[in-house]
């Protein structure tokens, strides 16, 4: 545990953090609804702190580059703040500031999800042929 050891006027020494724990830290600046959510996508491998896998209870500090993946979307941001608290979204948003290579990677990923399922996509429904063919394949390429 990071932190200092304080002893204020007899009584019992009490430990100050410096940072904020990464799971309440990325509660706190709204990329996941609760704690359970934020420390399971953690313990998933979803979250890396300077490139490395870490824990829930890891601290957060100043300058600390994430990587937060959630569904497509893959972030890489840069800790401008701590805070254990969740506020409204303008002061979560102060907390971090994604890179400008992360937002580019993101919309050009969109684009080309976009794209393809322009493709994949047709007018109408498959008919009765056609769903037998789909099952077929499913079936073939399961096993």
């Amino acid at each position: 545990m990071k932190g200092r050891l304080i002893v204020a006027d007899g009584q019992t020494p009490a430990i100050t953090r410096s940072g904020v724990r990464l799971d309440k830290w990325l509660w706190a600046a709204r990329f996941f609804k609760t704690r359970g959510k934020a420390k399971e996508a953690i313990e998933g491998g979803k979250v890396h702190i300077n490139g490395a896998r870490c824990k829930p209870s890891r601290d957060v500090s100043v300058d600390d580059q994430l990587s937060i993946r959630q569904g497509w979307d893959e972030k890489l941001v840069v800790v401008k703040q701590t805070s254990d608290q969740r506020r409204g979204a303008p002061e979560a948003a102060a907390l971090y500031e994604e890179t400008p290579e992360s937002i580019e990677k993101r919309m050009l990923i969109a684009e080309q999800r976009r794209s393809a399922a322009s493709i994949i996509r047709s007018d109408n429904r498959p008919d009765k042929r056609t769903r037998r063919l789909i099952h077929q394949f499913r079936d073939k390429n399961l096993r």
